[in-house]
C-alpha cells in the first residue's frame, strides 16, 4: 500500500470529523480506497502491527459479499435487498452485483456515516432501483419502520437482508448482536435470506493473532471490533436454514477457485454465512 498510489479527500464533507476514525473510512483504507483520512489509516497501521496481512480482513469481507450476492441473484428468486451498514462505495457493490444478473432488483442501502451519506446521494442518481437511507442499523425497529424503506421494499415478499462486516462493531446497551438479528429476522417472511459476516476467533493457534487484532481495533480511535467464536456467529442466524457449508471462514465460503496456497492467519479470522427463513 503506497501513499503515491492513492488520492485522499481534500474537502471535508459537512458533518465529518477528520480527527476521529470512522468505521466506513477505516474499511475504505483496508481496501486501499481513497475516501479516508490519516486517523483512519492510523487504525489500519495499528492492526497491521498485530498482523501484517490485516488488510485481508477487508478484502475477504468484500469478496464474500460479492459471492453471496451473486449466489442470491443467480440461485434464488430474490429481487429485494436490504444492505445494512453498506459503507463507502467501492468496486462491486451489492446493487452492481445483483442488478447485473437481475436488472429489476431493488437495493436499499442503510448507513448513518456522514461520508457514506455523501456518497449515498450519488447512488440515488445512479438508477431508480437503488436508494440510500440514513438510519442506525443497530436499531431494527427504526430501520424497518422507515417510510422510504417501507415504500421501496415489499415486506410481504421475500427479502435478502445483509449485515456484512457490521455486527462486530456493535457496542452499547441495546441488546446483544443475536438479539438485534432476531428482531430483524422476525420481520422477514419465509423465503427470505440473511447474509452475515463477522470477525472470527478461530479458537486454535490463530486465536492469538485474532485477539491481538481485536485489541488493536478496540483500543484505536475507532473503538470497536470484537472477534467472536464460530458458535457465537452461528447464533446470529437464529433458527434459519443454513445454505451449505453453513457459517465458514469467508475464504472457504464457495470460493471462486481452488486455494493454491494455504490461508494466512488473517483469513482464518473472518467468517460468514447465508441462511434462509423457512
Amino acid at each position: 500500500m503506497t501513499e503515491t498510489a492513492r488520492s485522499y479527500p481534500t474537502a471535508v464533507p459537512v458533518g465529518v470529523d477528520p480527527t476521529r476514525a470512522s468505521i466506513a473510512r477505516v474499511y475504505d483504507a483496508f481496501l486501499n480506497g481513497k475516501d479516508n483520512y490519516e486517523i483512519d489509516r492510523e487504525v489500519l497501521r495499528g492492526v497491521q502491527k498485530a498482523a501484517p496481512e490485516a488488510a485481508e480482513l477487508g478484502m475477504e469481507n468484500r469478496s464474500f459479499l460479492i459471492r453471496a450476492c451473486r449466489f442470491l441473484a443467480q440461485q434464488t428468486d430474490i429481487t429485494q435487498y436490504l444492505d445494512l451498514g453498506s459503507g463507502l462505495p467501492t468496486a462491486e457493490n451489492t446493487h452492481q452485483v445483483v442488478q447485473r444478473i437481475k436488472p429489476e432488483a431493488k437495493v436499499v442501502y442503510v448507513d448513518n456515516d456522514p461520508v457514506v451519506l455523501a456518497h449515498g446521494r450519488a447512488l440515488l442518481e445512479e438508477n431508480e432501483n437503488t436508494i440510500f437511507v440514513a438510519e442506525d442499523i443497530f436499531q431494527p425497529e427504526q430501520v424497518l419502520e422507515n417510510q422510504v424503506i417501507q415504500d421501496t421494499l415489499d415486506f410481504s415478499q421475500p427479502i435478502a437482508l445483509l449485515q456484512v462486516g457490521t455486527l462486530h462493531h456493535f457496542e452499547g446497551e441495546r441488546g446483544a448482536p443475536a438479539d438485534i438479528m432476531r428482531r430483524y429476522i422476525e420481520r422477514l417472511v419465509p423465503g427470505s435470506y440473511v447474509v452475515v459476516s463477522h470477525f472470527l476467533d478461530p479458537e486454535n493457534e490463530h486465536s492469538v493473532v485474532a485477539r491481538k487484532m481485536e485489541e488493536a481495533f478496540r483500543h484505536s480511535m475507532m473503538g470497536s471490533g470484537t472477534f467472536r467464536t464460530m458458535r457465537e456467529i452461528e447464533e446470529l442466524f437464529g433458527d434459519l436454514e443454513m445454505v451449505p457449508p453453513g457459517v465458514a471462514k469467508c475464504a472457504e465460503w464457495w470460493p471462486d477457485g481452488p486455494h493454491l496456497r494455504p490461508l494466512n492467519q488473517v483469513q482464518h479470522s473472518i467468517a460468514g454465512g447465508v441462511g434462509r427463513k423457512v
